[in-house]
Formats: structure tokens, sequence, C-alpha cells
């Protein structure tokens, strides 16, 4: 009798493990889109800047200002002198 109960306890931890295999998703692949390098160089006033964000570091991303304009993303070295003013009346973009 007791090993009747055994069996029947078995298969039905057998059934619940499978049962949740079934409903399993792999995580999707994400591909990494971010500054893994920046420039220290200044971006010119004749370009127009939309918003940016603040990257921190986490590799491969860089610790980076990303400005934003209609066409691209420019990934900048938030340590460099310029960057304060140039991010005065901008937009800060929040994901």
């Amino acid at each position: 009798m007791q090993l009747c109960w055994k069996l029947a306890l078995m298969m039905l931890v057998l059934v619940c493990v499978t049962a949740q295999q079934h409903n399993y998703r792999r995580p999707t692949r994400v591909g990494v889109s971010c500054c893994k390098e920046v420039s220290g160089g200044r971006i010119p006033a004749s370009i127009k800047l939309m918003g940016y964000k603040h990257q921190n570091a986490l590799s491969p991303c860089v610790d980076a200002i990303i400005f934003y304009t209609e066409k691209e993303k420019l990934c900048s070295d938030p340590k460099a002198p310029w960057i304060k003013n140039r991010l005065n009346g901008l937009k800060k973009i929040v994901d």
C-alpha cells in the first residue's frame, strides 16, 4: 500500500515538472545597441540636437552621453569640459 502512494506521488511530480517545462520559454536574444567608445571632440553648434541620454558603463557599453539628432546618435565623453554647456536646454530622454 505504501509503495502505491509513493509511486502515485512520483507520477504526480513527474506530470507537474513536465507541464512546467512545456510552458517554459527561452529568453529572446537582444542585440546590444550602445556606445562602445566615445569621442571627446566638440559637437559643432551647427548640428541640431534633439535630446540626450546618459549611458552607464556596463560591458561592452562605456560611460557616455548619447546626443540624439534627427538622423543619428553621437557618443560623447561625459567628462569632456564642453558637455555641461551643450546639455543646457536639451531634453533628457528616458527609456
